[in-house]
């Protein structure tokens, strides 16, 4: 019997309609408890003194921000938006909900504020005092951010301003992309549809069809513009208020890791990319091409001998899944089931994919699937994330969240048990195409990413000195970090550099850098559990720990030493030996 599957996201998961009148009746209950918490320790201090006084506080404060009442509204309307951005009444209630979850978290702002100003030696105190064994890693971040925060009334104001300032901005940028269209084959497709299968082309197509994507950029790209620059001062005044050293700082220290483990990741990674440019002029050489254009470096060396359906990847990850676990086949099974998957393209929809989760709200995830091998992975990466917030939601909800770090780990993690379930299956021709595009991955996921830090860092540094960049200087600037990792086989050209109007991630503010450090801690994971399959236990170990640990203790505890300056190194390693396997098998 055929497994019967929705296609698009059931928002019945969340309100029946888009004027439930649950949706008004939740966010009041939490606004009550809002104004309850707000109104019992407002002006109180005495729990900042006393260990038993502060951990029942800190009981009511952890009821009161995994309230799902909290967001749920809002969480709701920003799917909506996802699916189709050309709603104005969809963008006008996400731009309603905004305002009035900011104004509740600005309520509670003081709580944070007040626990930062405990003393130094009081801190040391409660850090040690087993009547907070439960916070001590909650309240350890809490003193280590509180070197950076301002006053109550200015993280107010920072809190209120970043809907204008910043994601009205994002959104608005999002939204003229959702909806342009470029001709293909006699027809006018949406720009994801046609970003989704440009790796699958023939070269003369493939760069054809580039050539339109990138023109649509450069058409839209003095919205952008403006955009950047706009974000990016926005984040030199916070930075310079709140005393952060340089513009990535705050970003790690917001994803727990620690600053000198990312300068050694990144120093290690740009240091290496020759291995990136040894894998290129494999390439090359496979596509028979004495240059490459920045339309070919994602581009496939050939077909496997299907396309892959939707429900061929079904197949495939419930394989790859109940081996590893059959109560993982049954989670993905259940999204499938219950409408947690949006499966297809469509004019207004987000482009790209993701994994969207909250405390006691169901989690979900969007795709543009387009019948190839890159969209099976793309699933496997997704549900590596649904995997891992399922699990981290077993702890207590103060910790039930994980920082974004960790999350790329999960997602290049649960791609590998798909690759192989796939890879087994191949002819000979296959495992070279299969075993190409697996580099492939590995190179976007850590050199170009790595790369993309680094044109984030000069990026910020530019404008910070210069107070603007036109849309030219920095599609240059994207070109000069693009050719960087892609080396001397690539011929970069003017519009190529216009990228930078779609690449989403740069608006996130060196998040990019998560994802090498996710798929080099990956590998690790990986090979340690095909040696003894036992290590599943260390690996569930990391999913169920949520953000109860920084990600290099989460990782030490189960026997992966990412301080060692040389981890990085040997991460890089596993693709050089994945090289030296294709070069043999090419000749």
């Amino acid at each position: 019997m055929k497994m019967q599957f929705k296609e698009k996201w059931d928002f019945k998961l969340f309100y029946k309609s888009d004027n439930d009148p649950q949706m008004e009746k939740d966010l009041l209950v939490y606004e009550s408890a809002v104004s309850s918490f707000e109104k019992k320790y407002k002006d109180k201090t005495d729990y900042l003194l006393d260990s038993k006084k502060l951990s029942k506080v800190l009981d009511e404060y952890e009821k009161l921000i995994s309230m799902p009442e909290a967001y749920k509204p809002l969480h709701y309307f920003q799917l909506k938006k996802d699916i189709n951005s050309k709603d104005k009444v969809t963008q006008s209630r996400v731009g309603i909900y905004e305002e009035r979850f900011h104004k509740q978290s600005n309520r509670v702002i003081f709580f944070r504020l007040s626990l930062g100003k405990i003393s130094k030696d009081k801190q040391k105190e409660f850090l040690k005092d087993k009547n907070l064994n439960k916070y001590h890693y909650f309240l350890e971040r809490i003193f280590i951010n509180a070197k950076y925060e301002l006053s109550e009334k200015e993280e107010k104001i920072i809190n209120l301003l970043n809907t204008p300032a910043y994601s009205m901005w994002v959104q608005g940028v999002s939204k003229v992309l959702s909806s342009q269209e470029v001709k293909f084959r006699g027809n006018n497709i949406p720009i994801n549809e046609a970003s989704g299968i440009l790796t699958s082309l023939e070269t003369k197509e493939r760069r054809i069809l580039a050539d339109r994507l990138n023109q649509k950029f450069k058409e839209v790209s003095d919205f952008s513009e403006a955009e950047i620059n706009a974000v990016v001062t926005k984040k030199k005044i916070i930075d310079e208020l709140c005393g952060f050293e340089n513009p990535y700082q705050s970003t790690i220290i917001s994803y727990e890791n620690e600053e000198r483990v990312i300068n050694n990741l990144v120093d290690v990674v740009t240091k290496n990319f020759k291995i990136a440019h040894r894998f290129y002029k494999i390439k090359a050489k496979i596509l028979k091409e004495d240059k490459l254009y920045y339309a070919d470096r994602s581009a496939k060396i050939g077909n496997l001998n299907k396309s892959f359906s939707f429900k061929d990847t079904i197949s495939i990850l419930s394989n790859a899944f109940s081996k590893f676990g059959s109560e993982y086949e049954e989670v993905f099974k259940d999204y499938l089931k219950k409408g947690q998957i949006d499966v297809y393209p469509s004019v207004g929809k987000k482009g790209g994919a993701y994994c969207w989760g909250a405390y006691q709200i169901p989690t979900v995830i969007l795709l543009n699937h387009a019948n190839n091998f890159n969209s099976v992975m793309t699933l496997a990466h997704e549900m590596g994330h649904a995997f891992h917030t399922e699990l981290s939601h077993t702890q207590s909800p103060i910790y039930a969240d994980y920082t974004t770090s960790v999350a790329e780990t999960a997602s290049t993690l649960f791609e590998n048990f798909v690759f192989d379930e796939v890879f087994e299956k191949l002819s000979n021709r296959e495992k070279v195409i299969a075993l190409h595009d697996k580099i492939n991955g590995s190179v976007a996921t850590i050199f170009r990413q790595i790369a993309c830090f680094n044109f984030e860092k000069e990026l910020h540094e530019k404008i910070r000195k210069s107070g603007y960049l036109s849309k030219g200087d920095i599609a240059t600037l994207m070109n000069k970090h693009m050719k960087s990792y892609l080396g001397p086989m690539f011929e970069m050209r003017e519009d190529d550099g216009y990228f930078f109007v779609n690449w989403s991630h740069i608006r996130r503010y060196f998040y990019v850098y998560s994802y090498a450090y996710g798929a080099l801690i990956s590998d690790a994971l990986y090979l340690e559990y095909k040696k003894d399959n036992t290590f599943k236990g260390k690996i569930e170990e990391f999913l169920k720990a949520g953000g109860s640990k920084s990600p290099e203790n989460i990782f030490s505890d189960i026997g992966i030493d990412i301080r060692n300056p040389k981890f990085f190194e040997n991460g890089l390693k596993v693709i050089e030996e994945d090289i030296k396997r294709l070069e043999k098998l090419v000749g």
